[in-house]
């Protein structure tokens, strides 16, 4: 069921909102200004100060809306089971860890782990994943996911150097994208983010 949900929610918007260094005062302004302008998927870094507490304030605040909140740069079991017991709904790695893939499984997540060889990608399918997170795709090129999947049998999110430039393209061989900088930066004010959002979002139509 949770995936069905996360797939809804992708297929309404194709993309990950990727909030690395968010403190607990900004996660909810800054949530909220990314749902005003239609994104549903979030992902609170687990290199963010206070990163499960933000995870649990966001989780919360959106537990009766169709927004769903999720974890990323979760390298550990222990991590998944955080996040779990915080409220959140998927994890995301920037590697391949079976350990990491079976524990998000068993806690009922949805489990996106990164890969960049199809050695990693068979290797996270076979541990239960979800979905093949390809990093860093800006580096690696459009081509390269459109390559790969021709023997890989999962849907890709492209993630790392996603903009504006390249956001079309990477979405015409993805299922969706990761977008973290150009979208989130610290310092960035509410409405400065919702005008960032709506602005990418405009260029994938």
């Amino acid at each position: 069921m949770l995936l069905e949900d996360f797939n809804v929610r992708l297929k309404e918007c194709p993309m990950i909102a990727i909030m690395r260094g968010i403190s607990t005062a900004d996660v909810i302004p800054s949530c909220e200004a990314l749902a005003t302008a239609g994104i549903k998927l979030m992902e609170i870094t687990m290199n963010s100060p206070d990163a499960i507490t933000c995870i649990r304030l966001a989780a919360e605040y959106f537990s009766n809306s169709d927004v769903m909140i999720g974890a990323g740069t979760v390298l550990l079991p222990a991590e998944v089971d955080a996040v779990a017991d915080a409220g959140g709904k998927y994890i995301v790695s920037p590697n391949t860890d079976p350990a990491v893939i079976k524990r998000t499984r068993e806690r009922g997540l949805v489990s996106m782990p990164g890969f960049m060889t199809p050695t990693e990608g068979f290797i996270a399918l076979a541990a239960g994943a979800d979905f093949l997170k390809c990093f860093p795709a800006g580096t690696l090129g459009a081509d390269y996911i459109k390559s790969v999947k021709a023997v890989i049998p999962a849907p890709i999110i492209a993630t790392g150097g996603i903009d504006t430039n390249n956001a079309a393209t990477f979405l015409s061989v993805s299922a969706g994208l990761g977008v973290g900088s150009f979208l989130y930066k610290p310092d960035r004010k509410p409405e400065e983010l919702a005008k960032c959002a709506h602005t990418f979002k405009d260029c994938l139509l």
